[in-house]
């Protein structure tokens, strides 16, 4: 799938065109990832995240190297990835929890407007703390360069430093809101008939020089005011007669109005509704009419400024967090003797299908090598235009399997940029990584065990591309040697002939020997062993003939079941 999005991305370079496959769960789970992505979060929500980013690869070389150098650099400043954590957990926060994620409409009010540019306020203080904190780190990559360039150009190109300004003046302004002015009109019969709010003011009511000589008057003598005349310029706006008539009630009852018994007699037949909330609702609307001008401007502001920043940055959220997880774990597991390192990814023209690693390890042996004072067996393998099929023989429990899912792991960790277990890895990157492990008992009911695992290496086989890698785990195995045989031997032939990277452990020492005779260069097709001389090279590989007789030998004596040790004395 072709990744189009224009947004920024320390993941996914926008400005490199690369095609992404997904690496199967079945396949992520047989390479024990899924158990090592437990190890480095407790939170079910992060390791499902985590997985699903492991999973989606590319085989561009330069992409592989984008993602190496952002981990490295975040990697190497610890510091800048706990005041990242920090900010993106407010910023994440302000997204779920706020306000600033609804959409703003004609009929938001104004105090609701207030307090979401109150937030947007917030934010524009985490984009300048972000900023901050990739300028003061040391940084290299091209990933977070970039990122720090956007950042800089959302908050610059985006007002954000005048906007600041203008939400202090108008936060300072509210802020002082202590009263409203509000005027009556009467009717012929001394009734209110409508009711309208004049201004918000700064100071708390009690005598105003406007209103002084009227309070004055109207508390002792009934007097009314021969015009509607002020000393400033107010904006009145008109309530309807009948649509805020329980508003119009509670005025009265608190305005000095009420002080004169024509007009409360007037409000007394009306009839009162939900005071309280009619007083805010009309509050609110009036208070949205004298700031119009504002509040229209404010609309526009929260619009625009919701999906072009805010999503920006809280879509690097779980980015950041995929790498800071692996960057954490591994700083931990170097303190305890692990060895691990960043991996190179190689471009060639034409396509070589080249790995050189060096000291690489399985990281689920971790945990026990840890228990064992950090010692750990480390191997050597290569892939190269003469060997690109091996065929991996054994003795049983002696690390096939281990061996095998290290160099998936090799492959799916250093294309998402992670450090590798192990000294040294070169790598020309694979398009998908197809794993074949022996299936659970329920999903073979249907087929039997042999017929299951031909149908999945057919869709496995024709799914896979020359750049892919195919790992295989006792494949036909389930079967009579003979028939196991004849099967794997064409299977590893078809894999030859597409010239895929494959890695195929078998007990079939047989197959190893008939198809890795011929050791011309044409023929691409090497045997791989694990010795056997000692529990102390357990694990330890090596490009050789098969030993299947020389295994049984060792581990006939080692157990006292050669012909000698049988008819000798009892022990």
């Amino acid at each position: 799938m072709d990744n189009s999005s224009k947004r920024v991305s320390i993941l996914y370079p926008t400005h490199i065109s690369a095609d992404y496959h997904i690496v199967s769960e079945v396949s992520l789970h047989d390479l024990g990832m899924d158990s090592f992505v437990k190890d480095l979060t407790d939170s079910e929500t992060e390791q499902k995240a985590i997985l699903k980013i492991l999973s989606k690869i590319t085989d561009n070389a330069d992409v592989c190297g984008f993602r190496a150098g952002v981990f490295d650099d975040i990697y190497k400043n610890p510091s800048m990835c706990e005041n990242m954590t920090a900010l993106l957990d407010k910023v994440d926060f302000l997204k779920e929890y706020g306000s600033l994620k609804k959409k703003y409409d004609e009929n938001v009010g104004v105090w609701e407007l207030l307090h979401n540019l109150e937030e947007l306020n917030e934010y524009i203080g985490y984009v300048e703390a972000l900023y901050k904190c990739l300028d003061e780190a040391d940084i290299h990559s091209d990933g977070l360069i970039l990122l720090k360039e956007h950042i800089e150009k959302i908050y610059h190109d985006n007002g954000y430093d005048a906007l600041k300004k203008d939400i202090a003046r108008l936060k300072a302004s509210t802020d002082n809101l202590k009263s409203v002015t509000v005027g009556i009109n009467l009717n012929d019969r001394f009734e209110a008939e409508s009711l309208g709010l004049i201004s918000l003011n700064r100071q708390p009511f009690l005598k105003s020089n406007i209103l002084g000589e009227f309070y004055d008057k109207i508390s002792s003598k009934d007097k009314i005011n021969d015009d509607t005349s002020w000393d400033e310029n107010y904006k009145y706006h008109q309530v309807k007669p009948g649509s805020d008539t329980g508003f119009l009630e509670e005025t009265a009852r608190f305005t000095v109005a009420a002080r004169n018994p024509l007009l409360y007699a007037g409000l007394a037949s009306v009839p009162s509704a939900d005071s309280s909330q009619d007083i805010k609702r009309y509050m609110n609307r009036e208070a949205t009419h004298l700031l119009s001008f504002t509040v229209r401007n404010l609309r526009e502001t929260l619009s625009r400024y919701l999906n072009v920043t805010i999503t920006d940055v809280t879509d690097l959220i779980p980015e950041f967090m995929f790498y800071i997880r692996f960057a954490d774990r591994i700083r931990k597991l170097e303190k305890k003797g692990m060895s691990f390192v960043r991996p190179v990814a190689l471009k060639r023209e034409p396509f070589s299908r080249k790995m050189h690693a060096r000291g690489i390890y399985n990281i689920k042996l971790i945990d026990a090598a840890i228990k064992n004072n950090g010692t750990i067996v480390k191997n050597d393998l290569d892939f190269d235009e003469d060997k690109i099929v091996y065929i991996l023989t054994g003795a049983n429990r002696g690390g096939k399997t281990t061996i095998t899912q290290a160099v998936g792991q090799l492959f799916l960790l250093s294309q998402n940029g992670i450090y590798v277990p192990g000294d040294g890895f070169e790598y020309e990157p694979v398009d998908n990584i197809f794993t074949h492990f022996p299936a659970d008992e329920d999903k073979t009911l249907d087929l039997g065990r042999l017929g299951e695992e031909c149908k999945r290496f057919r869709e496995i086989f024709f799914e896979a591309t020359g750049k892919s890698l195919i790992l295989l785990n006792e494949t036909f195995s389930t079967t009579s040697f003979e028939e196991g045989y004849y099967i794997a031997h064409d299977s590893v032939n078809a894999i030859a002939d597409k010239k895929i990277r494959a890695i195929y452990n078998t007990h079939m020492h047989k197959l190893a020997f008939e198809m890795t005779k011929d050791e011309s260069d044409k023929n691409i097709i090497r045997s791989l062993i694990i010795r056997s001389d000692g529990e102390e090279n357990a694990f330890k590989i090596a490009v050789s003939k098969p030993e299947g007789q020389s295994y049984a030998q060792s581990i006939a004596k080692r157990y006292g079941v050669t012909y000698e040790s049988l008819m000798g004395e009892k022990p």
